[in-house]
């Protein structure tokens, strides 16, 4: 199966997401994300974790202000469906050489010219460890 091609600006957006996110930088990511934007993360115990906005903000906020490293920006397109306004991606990621690899889906809109996250869903890569995706914390919150 091949990708079809991706159109540069949902390409760029996505490696605006990564960087962006990578870095808690939270201000440039509230450009990236729509209001209602929901994160899921699939456990090893085949159990859905939902996030708010908010709440995933937190978590991202937390990390910087304790002062742990930004995260790795490796990751790769797979897959991107395009239809009209709204956009699925794709993606193998790895936040951390300490974080097993995963695979991300970002569900795209876009608004006004401008392409946001309007959710998320984070599964374990196939063959990697279940686990947390996010590497664990150096820094005492």
């Amino acid at each position: 199966m091949t990708t079809p091609n991706v159109d540069p600006a949902i390409e760029n957006f996505i490696a605006d997401v990564v960087t962006i996110g990578s870095a808690y930088d939270l201000d440039g990511m509230e450009r990236l994300y729509t209001a209602d934007q929901t994160f899921l993360i699939l456990t090893g115990e085949g159990e859905v974790m939902r996030f708010t906005r908010a709440e995933a903000f937190a978590e991202f906020r937390a990390r910087r202000d304790a002062g742990e490293p930004p995260l790795s920006t490796e990751y790769r397109i797979l897959f991107v469906e395009q239809q009209g306004e709204d956009a699925v991606a794709l993606l193998y990621r790895r936040m951390s050489p300490e974080a097993p690899p995963v695979m991300y889906e970002l569900r795209l809109r876009n608004q006004s010219g401008h392409w946001a996250v309007r959710g998320e869903t984070v599964t374990p890569w196939p063959g990697s460890a279940a686990g947390s995706f996010l590497p664990p914390r150096k820094m005492a919150a």
